[in-house]
């Protein structure tokens, strides 16, 4: 009878044991995939790193293909120029999270790496500016300074606020200032001095379901380095003061808006709402039009740079009015 009672008892330490064993390496990775659908991406990274069984789980297809945009395979043909069907959706997602290149390099498109939501900028040289090809008047000079924002975008630094304009029934124009992440576009168009200012740019891209905010990105002033230190020459900037500059935006779905705003704060760079245009299901492929333009000619004006014109969600968008 004692050995039977010491036989059970043994039995019983032995399943208490195992079960102090059971860890997270226990878990199914179908379980763990399921859990991973609903964090965001970079807290799924993190957790791939705990063990064999998360790793394994953070390679489905499934849990990744929720993280993606509708418009994902138009996007791995046209940006990444491959078939859909030759990347795991993992692969996909980071390959598109980085800046990618297209229409000659003058555009870029990437997602926000916590969302999946799109972004888009193009280039100052791939808009129309007038009197772009004579040097009088514009130049395209090198600089480190046109660069990718966070997908945030609230103004981590001061809000510039526009001025409200007697008489002006279009909206005022919110200008914010961000804080940069990376490098995007090797130059800007730099304006010395001008009667009839105007830049125009177009951009027809298939865009995922939602809204959508466009942003002039300016400077007022010639920024270089001297000595590795920034400077800013102010020498050129003038008649921003007198008159707002209109920003206008249009698409092929109908939507238009017009606003108006003084360029300000010299020596920094600050984005220009133009606007949101809204897409639904049944718009497969939308172009836009952008513009801003400051064309009273009983005044010139100059030194300007146009660096280019972000496109985000509006919910990206933190704004105080």
């Amino acid at each position: 009878m004692g050995a039977g009672v010491s036989s059970d008892l043994d039995a019983q330490k032995g399943t208490r044991n195992f079960q102090l064993k059971t860890g997270l390496n226990d878990v199914p990775e179908s379980c763990i995939s399921s859990i991973f659908m609903y964090l965001d991406p970079p807290e799924i990274c993190k957790l791939a790193r705990l063990n064999k069984a998360f790793r394994g789980a953070s390679l489905a297809d499934f849990v990744w293909e929720t993280k993606l945009p509708s418009n994902y395979k138009y996007l791995v043909e046209k940006v990444l120029g491959r078939s859909p069907d030759s990347l795991c959706k993992k692969e996909t997602f980071a390959r598109l999270c980085s800046p990618n290149r297209f229409d000659g390099g003058n555009k870029e498109v990437w997602l926000d790496k916590n969302s999946g939501k799109l972004c888009l900028s193009v280039s100052a040289k791939a808009m129309k500016i007038t009197g772009i090809d004579d040097r009088r008047y514009w130049n395209h000079i090198p600089t480190e300074e046109s660069r990718v924002f966070g997908p945030n975008l609230e103004a981590k630094g001061e809000f510039g606020w526009a001025v409200r304009l007697p008489a002006v029934s279009v909206k005022i124009v919110v200008a914010v200032r961000l804080d940069t992440v990376a490098i995007l576009f090797e130059t800007v168009a730099y304006l010395q001095q001008i009667w009839w200012f105007e830049v125009v740019g177009e951009l027809e891209f298939e865009f995922p379901p939602g809204s959508y905010s466009v942003f002039f990105r300016l400077h007022l002033g010639k920024p270089s380095k001297r000595f590795g230190r920034r400077v800013c020459n102010l020498d050129q900037v003038h008649g921003w003061n007198t008159k707002p500059v209109r920003f206008q935006l249009s698409t092929s779905t109908g939507h238009q808006i017009s606003s108006e705003c003084y360029l300000y704060e010299p020596g920094n760079w600050v984005h220009y709402h133009a606007g949101d245009f809204v897409i639904d299901d049944s718009n497969p492929t939308t172009k836009i039009k952008f513009s801003m333009m400051q064309i009273d000619c009983t005044h010139t004006k100059g030194g300007l740079c146009v660096d280019s014109v972000f496109i985000y969600p509006s919910e990206f968008r933190q704004m105080r009015f």
